[in-house]
């Protein structure tokens, strides 16, 4: 038998080997050749020997009833259902065996015993036959590769329910062919098989093939299967010639049908004892083993004894053990050391010694857990020196198990953690504040690794490039540096590699909605880490701050360089226009002469209102304010207007009821108002529309804070809008300078606009132009409030406190500054606020935030979708969303150039804050 320790030990699992099919195919072989020698014998009639039935029938179930006993025992440590079924069939037949000699007629009695008729024993026969078959396919069935399906409940149960099902069903089978063997069919008359006979033996046949059959095919076979497989070839043999082929008892086939049974049953009976005596040598040889191995973990486990007390002596940390009262049993030298109390103090003493009575409960909710089994790790607390001082601890507590594994005490590990945990608390202390110097950087802290990956990127870069940390971390800085920086920055980043400090470098990034930012670095490598640190500061606003400084000097240096070439030239046109009189009196009987002073004295009006213009801009011209009424001066203006502009041009005054009165020199602004107009009309040359617009306004700090120049307090705005052809970006700065015009040459002076800037900003006013290609142009002059006046009704509403709300905003402007000026003013009202720089991440903050309340946007904006279209986009995805727009152009000449619809919500820049708060309380509903 195969004794491979990798191979199961029981033969219902054991895989069978070729030697193994190889014996069982002989066997079957010299079967079937003995068979078919006795064929032609069968019926040959031999001598009766009764004791020959005696001796057959005990052997027989002798044999049986050991197969079952060791299956059985089998069973009951795998389980297998099959194996259940296949010991419960050979039970059976053990039993029917005997019941069959019992009821033998001339073997116990002449008509054998338990009132046994003439077709007991035949009956007897057909059931025995035929019930171990079916067993024996139920056995087929039901195994499995690991033994089929396991019985759940006892095995000692099962057992014995099966013993009691065998013994019921015998009874049962017994009482039946006794009892009422005339009630059932005849299988034998006069010595011949009835045709009843005929189809029970047919029966058993065809459930003996197929038990085979399904056995054969229940791959793999383990040995067992095999086995089984001869015996049911056996079991074919003992029926064909003991029910089939033979002619009557005790003829050639009736003794050599039952030899066939008997060694049917001796088959698995071989196997099985064969399998248990390898099982006893087994088990001996592994005994030996055992025995030999115990005594050598005696002496490792001794040796290890002495080396784990050589090891808890040296140890570095206190080793203590206690009983579960907390009774300390052992003490190492280290725990000497860091409590102060000797081993012989210790030892015996309570836990106590070294706890400070109010960490007593700890202890005992420590000693609590360990008593239940389980294992305490790493447990940071504070314990008491001899002399008094606490120490900090960290413990580890583990359960000490008796020889019979219940828990009688604690293991304890401490560690003196007193350093550091003084130096973790500093380190803690110091990457706390080095975190929020990070998050609060005004200035953009980057970290990248030696190929310019982000490691670490400050918030701050959503302020400075429009992009969240978690955007850069990952990815290369080529992706966010302006290309033409890229080498001068990976030449900085190699000399620092070489040991060179980089300092104050120049690098642009490109911003997340498109534009560059300019920053300056400071940066340096760390070889340990191999790690690049960067400090950035935005240039973006200094930049703008020395450009409009830069603006102001020039229109300083412009404004005085004409106002002195104006007054010079004055002087000049003085003499000229003195002069020509007297030259006109000379010549007065030349009409060809007097035609030639009159060209020279035209020539210098214009010169002298060149001068004017040129004194206006320069801020230099004698002006005469007063009291006006800005409203009757728009009219008055409009009127002149109409004939001048033509009737393709549609003119709309738009006057505030309660507009206040200016204090302006009425001449110049009428002058003002007719240059912007005449400016409006150019724009327009196929038509359009012009706005005349009043309104009083407050110029905040917020939006004086935008505009150096603007002084917080009170205006009256005069608003002069068309629906042209707009102003190029990129001329927006030079639209005041002197001289500069684009109109072609002739059509132009290029001094309307630097007039009426000079004009403004002489009388102590504003003046801000919105403009955007293909759109049209909105012109601002603020002129401040005439002095002396009441606060009237409608003044007195518009600078009421209107209170704010809790409601979350989401700003869209393309703007910096502004957006975050205007962040700030809703911020302080109590709203939530989130902010986008243009449509495309206007929509991608409403789809991540369910919770927006109010869309407040810019009309006018770069890129694929202006305010109007994002508005229509964005209440396709939220239609409840309330929605509120602002622009530079004035409300009026918004909605007339077909931009918004009537009855959309605008607030027109510049506003002042209760403004701003009414008109986000109006948006909202309440």
């Amino acid at each position: 038998m195969p004794t491979d320790n990798d191979r199961s030990i029981f033969l219902s699992t054991l895989p069978a080997s070729r030697s193994e099919r190889t014996t069982a195919v002989a066997v079957v072989a010299i079967s079937a050749v003995l068979f078919a020698i006795a064929v032609p014998f069968a019926g040959t009639q031999l001598a009766p020997v009764p004791a020959f039935v005696a001796s057959y029938q005990s052997a027989l179930a002798i044999n049986d009833i050991l197969t079952a006993v060791l299956l059985f025992s089998q069973f009951s440590v795998l389980r297998s259902r099959a194996l259940l079924m296949l010991a419960s069939g050979y039970l059976f037949t053990a039993g029917a065996a005997v019941t069959h000699a019992l009821t033998f007629p001339g073997l116990f009695a002449p008509s054998g015993l338990l009132g046994a008729g003439p077709q007991t024993t035949v009956w007897l026969y057909m059931i025995w036959h035929g019930v171990f078959p079916l067993l024996v396919l139920g056995y087929a069935l039901s195994k499995g590769k690991d033994g089929g399906v396991k019985v759940p409940a006892s095995t000692t149960g099962a057992i014995l329910a099966s013993v009691v099902a065998v013994v019921i069903a015998l009874a049962a089978f017994a009482w039946l062919v006794t009892e009422h063997h005339d009630a059932l069919p005849v299988l034998l008359s006069g010595g011949h098989y009835t045709l009843t006979m005929i189809g029970v033996v047919s029966t058993i046949l065809c459930l003996c093939l197929g038990a085979l059959a399904v056995l054969f095919f229940r791959r793999p076979h383990s040995v067992l299967d095999v086995w089984i497989m001869v015996v049911l070839c056996a079991w074919l043999f003992d029926i064909a010639l003991s029910a089939m082929l033979n002619a009557a008892r005790f003829d050639l086939g009736f003794y050599l049908g039952r030899l066939y049974g008997l060694c049917a049953a001796s088959f698995v009976l071989t196997v099985l004892l064969i399998d248990n005596f390898a099982l006893q040598a087994e088990m001996s040889r592994l005994l030996g083993l055992a025995r030999r191995e115990a005594a050598t973990a005696r002496n490792h486990h001794a040796e290890r004894e002495r080396l784990f007390s050589a090891v808890v002596e040296s140890s570095s940390d206190a080793i203590i053990a206690q009983a579960l009262d907390g009774t300390i049993t052992a003490w190492n030298r280290a725990a000497e050391q860091l409590f102060g109390y000797s081993a012989g103090e210790a030892v015996g003493q309570s836990i106590d010694i070294i706890v400070a009575p109010e960490r007593r409960a700890e202890v005992r909710d420590i000693l609590e857990r360990v008593g239940r089994g389980e294992k305490i790790e790493h447990y940071e607390t504070t314990r008491l020196h001899r002399s008094g001082r606490a120490v900090d601890v960290s413990l580890s507590v583990s359960p000490l198990h008796s020889a019979t594994g219940q828990i009688v005490g604690a293991s304890k590990t401490a560690r003196d953690i007193t350093e550091s945990k003084h130096a973790r608390r500093a380190l803690s202390q110091e990457i706390e504040e080095r975190r929020r110097v990070f998050e609060t950087s005004q200035d953009l802290i980057l970290v990248t690794d030696t190929k310019g990956t982000f490691v670490q990127v400050s918030p701050s870069s959503a302020a400075i490039l429009g992009y969240q940390p978690t955007e850069m971390i990952g990815h290369s800085a080529v992706e966010f540096i302006y290309p033409d920086d890229l080498e001068n920055t990976r030449n900085e980043m190699r000399a620092a590699r070489r040991g060179h400090q980089m300092r104050n470098f120049e690098t642009r990034y490109v911003h997340k909605d498109g534009h560059v930012v300019t920053l300056t670095w400071m940066g340096t490598w760390s070889e340990p880490v191999r790690r690049h640190f960067f400090i950035g500061r935005d240039l973006t606003e200094k930049q703008a701050a020395e450009a409009q400084f830069r603006q102001a000097q020039k229109m300083d240096a412009v404004g005085q360089l004409t106002g002195g070439i104006a007054h010079d030239f004055n002087n000049i046109l003085t003499v000229i226009t003195g002069t020509i009189g007297i030259l006109a009196e000379a010549v007065a009987d030349r009409p060809d002469l007097i035609a030639v002073a009159r060209l020279i004295d035209e020539a210098a009006e214009r010169g002298a209102n060149l001068t004017k213009h040129l004194l206006a801009f320069a801020r230099k011209q004698p002006l005469q304010p007063i009291e006006v009424d800005v409203n009757r001066l728009v009219l008055e203006a409009a009127k002149l207007l109409r004939p001048t502009l033509g009737e393709h041009i549609e003119i709309t005054p738009m006057l505030a009821d309660d507009a206040w009165t200016a204090m302006v020199d009425p001449n110049q602004l009428t002058t003002a108002v007719l240059n912007l107009a005449l400016n409006a009309r150019d724009a327009m040359p196929d038509g359009g529309k012009l706005a005349l617009e009043t309104r009083n306004v407050y110029l905040d700090e917020g939006y004086a804070e935008l505009n150096d120049e603007v002084t917080v307090g009170h205006y009256v705005m005069i608003a002069v809008s068309d629906s042209g052809t707009g102003i190029p970006a990129n001329l927006m700065e030079r639209v005041f300078d002197p001289f500069f015009t684009t109109k072609e040459v002739g059509k132009g002076t290029g001094l309307g606009l630097s007039m009426v800037f000079g004009f403004v900003k002489q009388s102590g006013g504003h003046i801000k132009i919105y403009s955007e290609e293909s759109h049209g142009t909105s012109v601002k002059i603020y002129l401040p409030r005439a002095t002396g006046v009441g606060q009237t009704a409608a003044e007195a509403t518009a600078s009421a406190d209107v209170g704010g709300g809790d409601e979350l905003i989401l700003v869209v402007e393309d703007d910096a500054l502004v957006r975050q000026y205007v962040v700030t003013q809703i911020a302080s009202l109590g709203y939530g606020t989130l902010e986008a720089a243009n449509a495309a991440e206007a929509l991608q903050v409403i789809d991540d935030n369910a919770g927006i309340d109010l869309l407040f946007t810019d009309v006018i904006m770069p890129g694929a979708m202006n305010g109007r279209q994002l508005v229509d986009e964005a209440l396709k995805r939220r239609p409840a969303l309330k929605t509120l727009f602002t622009s530079g152009y004035t409300e009026n000449a918004i909605v007339h150039h077909g931009r918004l619809d009537t009855g959309v919500l605008l607030l027109a820049k510049p506003y002042r804050k209760s403004e701003l708060a009414r008109m986000l309380r109006t948006a909202l509903g309440s």
